[in-house]
């Protein structure tokens, strides 16, 4: 540990080092991973976990381009690592390598041509960074001549060769095999899946990758690191060889994150020792392999440097576009299991860590496979089916407990759901909540009516949605509104039976002397002779009286007298309320 400047945006090691920036010590992941042997390694960790830092230090130790830097590890676990003989063997292999250290970070793009042009200038810098190759006789003239193709806007079959080439120079000019390090790689994955332009980026990774961590004579170790585990099947064809390590796996549990030893520590060191259980609740959750209780070094460290004050940090960076628009435009079945999480509980799914971009829309153990991986939620729990289970799975199936990671996401996932609701929509929403409260009905017919007309297509997942998945959309999304805006003084149930011939929404409050509301969604249905919204309104309330839907509230504690019953009538984006 070391009682340094608390400090954001250092990803170079080099510079965390020398400028005594704030830095707990990773580096023993450089003896796990050297001694692990594998050949391409592949790990996956949440953004702003410290992978870019992890493989700058990697970058650092092996470079022969450090070589004799032995000021950068000095005290560090990696260089008091002794031998039983009493060697220090890795200090041998400190600046041993040729080393290639790419990011693709930065490749990110709305269309595939603009893809292709930052994955050029990527290789281009490597090229010009290694310029001193061209010097001497160590290339021919034809070599040469393939060294200064090499620019901006390089065509798509040139580029996928160049990485692997560049490692061919570099190995005889060393008389050593090159160390590859890829740092983010599947960044240009997702903007390729956002932005529609996934199959041919698909192609092109899977020939660049081939080239440089499958067919590559001239590799010692690859190293790849990323936020997601985008399926073999896609990019990384019949590479056998490849190690892929993801947060449910065991190895380098504690390389990336701190563990909670290390930030009791460092709030003891930094004086805020009493907000230990307050940081627990906030940023603590995270679990990587059996290792509990891991926090994201971004919010620790902007926790430290803010002297204390609590914040989204980590949410608030980049990288939620892709989570909210698989929930927004998500099937109602992920926004009833949001409506569960915002209430603190738990679900159980299966879940398959290859994310498959292609089934993101389609499938709902994708969409939680993809919030599992980028740190959004955790798993609780682990189940192995010893034998088939109809209706769940065959023997052999893993299914997850998972839950929202801690008390920062949760708030991330409401900051999300409030979004839905467009500026001029949310004065509405929040003008329908308060006639609702108000016992307006008037107001609330006006304000609902501008809420459907304005939100409707924002939960549009399709070009042509149909007029039932249209309105199911909408209600689902709506009812996680009142999750989100009424969370403090009531608790929101949703009566999901059959399908939404029949929607119900208890409103419950906290303290039992105030309100408590039935809400009864229903659609026109020509089948149940409704000729118009009246009719519907009508059946919706009957309904109500019926289903004797009060009694769970009574139960409860609510005084009858103070029970309020709402039909909610829809046809398209006409709603009546009653």
């Amino acid at each position: 540990m070391h009682e340094n400047k608390a400090a954001l945006g250092y990803q170079n090691f080099e510079e965390v080092r020398t400028q005594h920036i704030f830095y707990i010590d990773k580096t023993d992941f450089i003896r796990e991973w050297w001694e692990c042997a594998d050949k391409v390694t592949l790990i996956t960790r949440p953004r702003r976990f410290g992978k870019t830092l992890n493989m700058s230090m990697t970058e650092c130790f092996f470079s022969n381009k450090y070589a004799g830097r032995s000021d950068l590890f000095e005290g560090l676990s990696i260089w008091e690592k002794q031998a039983p003989d009493g060697d220090y063997p890795y200090r041998k292999l400190q600046g041993a390598f040729p080393v290639i250290f790419l990011s693709f970070a930065n490749v990110k793009a709305a269309a595939y041509e603009e893809m292709l042009f930052k994955i050029t200038k990527v290789i281009t810098d490597l090229y010009n960074k290694n310029d001193y190759l061209l010097e001497g006789n160590l290339l021919n003239e034809g070599e040469k001549k393939y060294y200064q193709e090499i620019e901006l806007g390089m065509s798509s079959s040139q580029a996928p060769d160049a990485i692997n080439t560049m490692a061919g120079f570099m190995q005889r000019y060393y008389g050593q095999k090159v160390i590859i390090i890829l740092d983010e790689y599947d960044t240009p994955m997702q903007d390729a899946w956002v932005s529609g332009y996934w199959e041919e980026t698909v192609r092109f990774f899977s020939g660049l990758f081939n080239a440089t961590f499958k067919t590559n004579e001239y590799l010692e170790r690859g190293l790849i690191t990323g936020i997601t585990r985008v399926a073999k099947e896609s990019i990384f064809t019949g590479m056998n060889h490849l190690n892929v390590i993801t947060t449910t796996s065991d190895k380098y549990m504690t390389a990336f994150g701190f563990t909670e030893k290390e930030v009791f520590m460092a709030l003891d060191n930094a004086g805020l020792g009493e907000q230990k259980q307050k940081v627990k609740r906030w940023y603590d959750g995270f679990i990587f392999g059996t290792c509990a209780d891991i926090y994201n070094p971004w919010s620790i460290v902007s926790f430290l440097n803010e002297k204390g004050k609590y914040d989204t940090y980590w949410s608030n960076t980049s990288g939620n576009g892709l989570v909210n628009q698989l929930i927004q435009k998500g099937n109602p079945h992920i926004k009833q299991i949001m409506e569960d999480l915002l209430q603190g509980k738990s679900f159980e799914a299966e879940i398959d860590e290859k994310i498959v971009f292609d089934q993101l829309n389609g499938s709902t153990d994708a969409v939680w496979s993809l919030l599992l991986a980028t740190g959004y939620l955790k798993v609780l729990h682990v189940r192995i089916l010893d034998t088939d289970e109809e209706g769940v799975g065959e023997e052999g199936d893993v299914w997850y407990t998972l839950t929202i990671t801690n008390l920062e996401t949760k708030r991330m996932f409401r900051k999300l759901v409030k979004g839905w609701f467009k500026k001029d929509t949310e004065v509405y929403y929040n003008e329908f909540l308060k006639a609702l409260l108000n016992d307006n009905v008037k107001k609330m017919n006006t304000f609902m009516n501008k809420v459907a007309l304005n939100t409707f297509s924002s939960f549009d997942s399709g070009n042509k949605p149909s007029e039932q998945a249209e309105p199911e959309r909408f209600y689902h999304g709506f009812v996680l509104g009142l999750v989100v805006n009424l969370s403090d003084a009531y608790k929101v149930r949703s009566n999901r039976e059959s399908g939404f011939g029949r929607y119900d929404v208890m409103i419950e409050p906290l303290d039992k002397t105030k309100k408590a509301f039935i809400l009864e969604f229903k659609v026109l249905d020509p089948d149940e002779d409704e000729k118009t919204l009246e009719d519907t309104l009508a059946n919706a309330r009957a309904q109500i009286e019926e289903k004797r839907y009060e009694t769970e509230l009574v139960s409860s504690g609510c005084a009858p007298e103070q029970i309020r019953k709402y039909g909610f009538a829809f046809k398209g984006k006409e709603c009546l309320i009653g």
